[in-house]
């Protein structure tokens, strides 16, 4: 149950109690760099004068080659400084108004070119989910095969390393790989060949003989994982219009489950197909080698794809990204002002990063290393809540509480489902109650999930103990889809300051593959030292223990700007920590007691006057609309 008031609840001041804590957010002077940093990678536009910024246009189209461009330029840059500019404007036509106001009104209309890379994006999701699920049902037939399957301590081991081969590959070399492969090949490139490596890894794993053959296939179709598993949602980032980016890129989160689900379902169909002569394992080797199969679809779509104008502009090649930008909106205004808004952003950025060690500040800076602590906890609490361990290894879980093979897939995939229905309401309630809220409420309900699941092998009733596995599984993929599922990779991408925010989602990805390889590796001999109850117990535990850990460590993130999010993490740790302990009795009274506490309010925010202010904000857009009808007098 969560025991954090929401974070836009404000309390009168006459109502505030006399004993209430509050922390007035007042930054150092590391913290107020980085927040000044924030504000000007927040639009490096802002505050420019008309005159300058037309001026700067101009410079910009001689110095790229675009003054062909400069008519939409002009607009453009206008748009990217102010979005309602286009209102009160004359030199916009009544058809660039409809469209730069349905942009915002009608923010699902969007050219077929953009929903095509929506569909594609979502394929290579589904490629991942399919990557990391067909071997739930291809261990319970190919450990017997390959002479592994007597359930032996060495055995275990075994199992353990193949099953977990493509993530020990993701968190040792090929997450690290992203950067150069997208620095050097960009991004459709880089999904091609990861889509590539995912289709002929597949193939390769359905035609080995021994364990370890089977071993070096799935480690190299970690090449194909980790790179596509980082860069993908960049990709659909970068091509998406501002309105829509956010919902966008939760979406792999989405689609990777339906990818689960999706390699559920084929290793039940392919479990009933029979050996042929000269082939044994038929059916397990159509499960691994049918997972590739998407991937081929990836890249035979990604060629008719538009790459992200980000990286070209990046490049220098500006012509090619507005022809690309041109393809993913409907107007030319609205090209013309992505094209110059990611050039001086980009601009910016690199001003930003000069003679700095971002590595270093990642850690040192506290506002940095709040942020980092937070995305490690919620990254290694989406492994050792234990989702995956159900993920990769139902079927055996299944069959050991009394399931026959079919039924224990069939099972799986009621798994996979509910995993990716339940996902598809998180593009709502992660905005609705905020990212700590959906934590500290589903990880006790993990928790007794995992204790209820556990708990069943005791039972001497077969039917019982089938029973009792199914709801605890089940019910926990109900809580998990809503919850840990979305969080951690939206809370990480938003939790770093903009000039390092690279870095951090790098860090946080390896963590999250490399608890994956440990839980995903140890699980077989873990369940064989601790039986059922221990190893679900276990994990269990592990809930409980992140409950806390997000309790005091992680921060509300939900509905904040760049330069409010700079002053939560700048609030010392101990202060913050001793903030989620007195959550607890707030949290008691009011949901176990139903009163009605006033809830703490630990931040109190500087004014933003110190950054921007409105009546000058007003003032700037009349002159700008008196220096735009002069010059068209």
């Amino acid at each position: 149950m969560s025991t954090s008031p929401p974070s836009n609840e404000k309390s009168p001041v006459e109502e505030r109690p006399k004993h209430a804590h509050r922390h007035t957010s007042h930054m150092d002077a590391e913290t107020r760099a980085i927040a000044n940093a924030d504000a000007k990678l927040s639009n490096p536009l802002r505050g420019i004068p008309h005159d300058r910024l037309m001026m700067d246009v101009e410079i910009f189209a001689q110095e790229r080659g675009l003054t062909h461009l400069l008519p939409e330029l002009k607009k453009g840059a206008l748009v990217a400084q102010d979005s309602s500019c286009h209102d009160r404007l004359e030199i916009f036509s009544d058809e660039e108004k409809r469209i730069l106001t349905e942009e915002v009104t009608h923010r699902w209309r969007q050219t077929p070119t953009l929903y095509y890379m929506v569909v594609m994006s979502s394929l290579a999701a589904a490629v991942q989910g399919m990557d990391e699920a067909v071997i739930n049902g291809a261990q319970i037939i190919y450990p017997t095969q390959f002479g592994i399957g007597s359930g032996s301590k060495r055995d275990s081991w075994l199992v353990g390393l193949i099953n977990s081969a493509p993530y020990l590959c993701c968190a040792t070399i090929s997450c690290w790989m992203t950067h150069p492969l997208n620095h050097y090949l960009g991004r459709k490139k880089t999904i091609f060949i990861t889509c590539m490596i995912s289709f002929l890894t597949c193939i390769w794993s359905g035609l080995t003989n021994t364990w370890w053959h089977l071993f070096i296939a799935r480690f190299f179709l970690g090449f194909g994982i980790g790179p596509k598993s980082a860069t993908v949602p960049v990709y659909t980032a970068e091509c998406s219009p501002a309105p829509i980016r956010g919902a966008l890129v939760m979406m792999w989160q989405m689609w990777t489950a339906f990818g689960i689900a999706l390699g559920d379902l084929i290793d039940l169909t392919f479990y009933f197909i029979p050996d042929t002569p000269g082939v044994t394992g038929l059916n397990w080797r159509l499960m691994l080698g049918s997972a590739g199969i998407p991937g081929l679809v990836v890249c035979m779509q990604v060629l008719f794809a538009p790459e992200s104008p980000r990286w070209l502009i990046s490049k220098g090649r500006y012509e090619d990204a507005f022809n690309e930008l041109c393809r993913l909106r409907f107007s030319r205004v609205q090209a013309a002002r992505d094209l110059y808004y990611i050039h001086v952003l980009l601009e910016a950025e690199n001003e930003m990063k000069k003679g700095r060690n971002r590595v270093v500040e990642m850690f040192t800076i506290p506002r940095n290393r709040n942020a980092a602590l937070a995305s490690w906890v919620v990254m290694f609490g989406q492994q050792f809540c234990g989702v995956n361990v159900i993920a990769y290894y139902s079927s055996n879980i299944f069959l050991a509480s009394g399931f026959t093979q079919v039924a224990a897939l069939a099972s799986s995939l009621g798994f996979g489902a509910l995993n990716w229905l339940f996902a598809l309401p998180a593009v709502f309630t992660i905005d609705t109650y905020g990212r700590r809220n959906l934590l500290l409420f589903t990880f006790p309900c993990m928790a007794i999930c995992l204790l209820i699941t556990g708990f069943s092998f005791w039972s001497t009733s077969e039917t019982g103990r089938v029973a009792g596995v199914s709801i605890g599984i089940y019910l926990f993929a109900i809580f998990y889809s809503p919850g840990e599922g979305p969080v951690p990779f939206t809370y990480s991408a938003e939790a770093f300051p903009l000039y390092i925010r690279d870095l951090g989602m790098s860090f946080a990805t390896a963590t999250t593959w490399f608890w994956n390889f440990i839980l995903s590796i140890t699980w077989p001999s873990l369940i064989l030292a601790f039986k059922p109850q221990g190893a679900f117990g276990w994990y269990a535990a592990w809930c409980c223990i992140l409950w806390v850990l997000i309790l005091l460590f992680v921060r509300e993130t939900k509905g904040r700007t760049l330069e409010e999010l700079d002053q939560i993490f700048a609030v010392p740790l101990s202060t913050h920590a001793a903030y989620g302990l007195r959550q607890i009795p707030y949290g008691f009274k009011k949901f176990v007691l139903f009163q009605n506490p006033v809830p703490e309010q630990l931040y109190e925010f500087e004014s933003e006057s110190e950054v921007s202010s409105t009546g000058g904000d007003e003032k700037a857009r009349k002159e700008v609309k008196d220096d735009v009808e002069r010059t068209n007098v």
